[in-house]
């Protein structure tokens, strides 16, 4: 849609035109093409969260109680964490299975080195961070020399890896990391105060807001559709007072957990980095279709190679926070549903399985989905085997919701 730039003065041809109502009915026009072309975006996935509130809270006034909430945001920052770097590896239409023994691994590593080695704690990080990275570098380099594929590339890392984080943490089996140490510190007891937690939701709403107008001066200057200053504000106005809703009810039982708030700043950094760099455009293009990314002079295989590696740094880092959130490294570190649930969030958050759409919040939205089903069930006193069903449940319904949606998008010639 053209925007009618007779109606614009010439001295301000380039500003976004207010929100009048023929733009209210444009905005409108374009909301219902978007839907009936696929385009949903997480608005599913938000219904569905506000669906398993709303349950949950009946059935149990407890789960949306401040305390609550805080514990579930502080769970969510380890898994979403590696689901994040799930979420780079579906962009591409590919899949790690392995993000579970890489991150065990992880943890194991900063055990041994610290724990037993007596490393410093730096350097044990570091140690931990760079292993994950060689593991992606060694998927990618696999996955474009010799062509094997990523689901049998990283079944086999599963296995490979938790062989070798049993053969690093050796006959102990498990190594507890002192609670006096700041990583485990980080990880369970540091919360911002009130006043600095207000400061960051300000700050982060302003650049928020003064992104949209940038962008919106681009696309007018463009001669294209834009917001207009009233729907900038309106939505930047919403997005504020959520935010100091949810830091002031968070405050009432400790605060804002240093840790969730790093996993934010971590989505919030790999969305910059999908959406304003060449990087992040090529990850799309490729996902869409490898051979008109190549024909178009993206080198393709850089881009498998930097992809696997982030992942499963992200996987290392989600590890590191696991084991920090535990104050140990086991056998167990990684094991049991960490792959299911890194996956699954990413999935469920709305990266799409087939290439090409998803983005950095899908990992945000994703695990608070998995973590909220976790809390309620468990504030149930039902069994785990009932948590999978519903996860699953919830699995299967995100897949049949992109599957149909692509399906839309091909029918109406929207790529």
């Amino acid at each position: 849609m053209s925007v009618d730039r007779g109606a614009v003065p010439e001295t301000d041809a380039a500003a976004p035109r207010l929100l009048s109502a023929d733009g209210v009915r444009a905005a409108i026009a374009s909301l219902v093409a978007r839907i009936r072309g696929g385009d949903l975006g997480p608005a599913p996935v938000i219904g569905g969260l506000v669906v398993i509130w709303i349950v949950f809270q009946a059935v149990n006034p407890f789960f949306l109680g401040s305390e609550n909430l805080w514990n579930l945001t502080m769970q969510c920052a380890a898994i979403g964490t590696i689901a994040l770097g799930v979420v780079l590896v579906l962009l591409l239409g590919e899949i790690d299975l392995s993000v579970g023994s890489v991150s065990g691994l992880a943890a194991a590593i900063l055990a041994v080195a610290f724990v037993q080695l007596q490393w410093p704690l730096i350097l044990a990080l570091i140690a931990a961070v760079v292993a994950g990275c060689l593991v992606g570098l060694l998927y990618g380099t696999l996955l474009t020399r010799f062509g094997l594929p990523s689901f049998v590339i990283t079944l086999a890392g599963l296995l490979g890896f938790l062989g070798l984080q049993l053969w690093v943490l050796g006959d102990t089996g498990t190594i507890g990391i002192p609670f006096d140490s700041w990583i485990v510190e980080f990880a369970q007891q540091m919360v911002l105060p009130a006043w600095a937690t207000y400061v960051v939701v300000v700050l982060s709403v302003g650049a928020y807001a003064w992104t949209l107008v940038r962008r919106a001066r681009r696309r007018a200057a463009a001669d294209l559709a834009n917001q207009g200053y009233l729907e900038i504000g309106l939505r930047s106005a919403g997005l504020l007072a959520f935010l100091l809703l949810a830091a002031w009810y968070l405050s009432l039982y400790r605060g804002v957990g240093v840790m969730f708030l790093f996993f934010v700043a971590l989505v919030v950094v790999m969305h910059l980095a999908l959406t304003r760099t060449r990087w992040g455009r090529a990850v799309y293009a490729v996902g869409g279709s490898v051979e008109a990314a190549r024909r178009a002079g993206i080198r393709v295989d850089r881009i498998y190679l930097s992809v696997f590696a982030l992942c499963s740094t992200l996987a290392a880092v989600g590890g590191i926070l696991a084991a920090a959130r535990l104050a140990s490294a086991s056998q167990a570190s990684g094991g049991g549903d960490t792959n299911l649930n890194a996956i699954a969030a990413a999935v469920i958050g709305g990266a799409s399985l087939f290439g090409g759409r998803g983005s950095a919040f899908a990992a945000l939205l994703g695990i608070i989905v998995i973590q909220s089903i976790s809390s309620g069930l468990t504030l149930l006193n039902l069994d785990s085997s009932v948590q999978f069903m519903v996860t699953g449940a919830v699995l299967i319904l995100a897949v049949i919701v992109d599957s149909v949606s692509r399906r839309t998008r091909a029918a109406t010639g929207i790529a």
